[in-house]
């Protein structure tokens, strides 16, 4: 993230915080993750995986007692930037638990939630902030991309497993921008692509407009539930592939395994630390096999983000667990 973007991004903070984060070094702000505001509690920043404490002369400790305390009105005035002054233009996200800026960055949001029969209806009083900083990094897919794709160029079905802030996002994100250009050179075909981003971070629509490159091919159905914006898909949009993000319910398994009975390739990825993290979970049990997708991509950031750890082929794990089952 360039110095005009880094300006721009913390122009949605109140100016007591901005100035302290704009005396860390470029070298910090190119490498911020994350920026969380707690109220009455030390302001902390995430990078490489590590979280620090921002102390009132600007610097980095590690000691939460040195940090800078978030006061009611840095948050308040924070809260005024990012929702421009009219909170309630922002009700339907909060719900979600989220805010999305221009750039595609997103702001999680914690506090006192209105209810209603048990379901979310507003927020009456915000205590915290996080500051996600989306990152585009173009071509970050290319050294997988000759194992995505079939002997006719198309893609295989392709589950991306990883733990939190591991890069599954990035990676989607520009699978999607390739898939939709296609690539002569690594013989992929271009793809009609549907991006359904339930919590607007793969594309970080703004404004109806995707703030990130996904592509020349790709329909993005924003802030839309997985399971009805993989039907909608479907029905009205003919996509080569769809592309989602955090898969984690039946509902969502369900709508997957819908596209690929309908022809459709799926990308879409899973929160796990590892494939017996994910073994563990019932709901995911049909991802496990061949049934939806062909093979999977395991993430950590042992080398830092986007550490590619291995590809599982689903079809040969299938016949294995079977001949297990069998006593082979």
């Amino acid at each position: 993230m360039g110095t005009h973007n880094i300006d721009l991004f913390l122009a949605n903070l109140a100016p007591n915080l901005r100035g302290l984060l704009f005396a860390l070094s470029e070298n910090v702000l190119e490498s911020l993750e994350e920026i969380r505001l707690r109220k009455l509690r030390p302001l902390a920043i995430c990078r490489r995986g590590k979280t620090y404490f921002v102390t009132p002369n600007g610097e980095l400790s590690l000691e939460p007692t040195a940090g800078y305390l978030v006061s009611h009105g840095d948050l308040m005035v924070t809260v005024q930037l990012i929702s421009k002054s009219s909170l309630y233009v922002f009700e339907e996200e909060l719900k979600q638990g989220f805010l999305t800026l221009p750039g595609g960055y997103r702001v999680g949001v914690a506090g006192q939630f209105i209810l209603s029969n048990r379901r979310i209806i507003g927020i009456k009083e915000i205590s915290s902030l996080n500051f996600r900083l989306a990152r585009e990094i173009i071509g970050c897919a290319t050294p997988l991309l000759p194992r995505l794709v079939d002997t006719k160029g198309r893609p295989y079905s392709t589950l991306i497993v990883s733990p939190p802030q591991c890069g599954k996002t990035t990676l989607l994100r520009d699978l999607a921008r390739q898939l939709s250009y296609g690539s002569p050179s690594l013989g992929l075909v271009r793809s009609q692509v549907v991006v359904v981003d339930e919590r607007s971070e793969i594309a970080g629509v703004y404004d109806g407009v995707p703030q990130m490159d996904v592509g020349p091919c790709t329909d993005v159905l924003d802030a839309c539930p997985k399971p009805e914006g993989i039907l909608m898909a479907i029905r009205s949009l003919a996509p080569d592939v769809i592309v989602t993000d955090e898969v984690g319910t039946s509902e969502d398994v369900a709508a997957l395994q819908e596209a690929v009975n309908a022809g459709v390739r799926v990308f879409s990825s899973v929160h796990a630390g590892s494939w017996q993290e994910l073994e563990k979970r019932p709901s995911l049990q049909p991802l496990l096999t061949n049934e939806t997708f062909t093979q999977a991509v395991l993430l950590s950031r042992r080398r830092g983000p986007g550490t590619i750890e291995g590809i599982l082929r689903l079809t040969q794990l299938a016949m294995y667990n079977t001949e297990v089952a069998q006593g082979v």
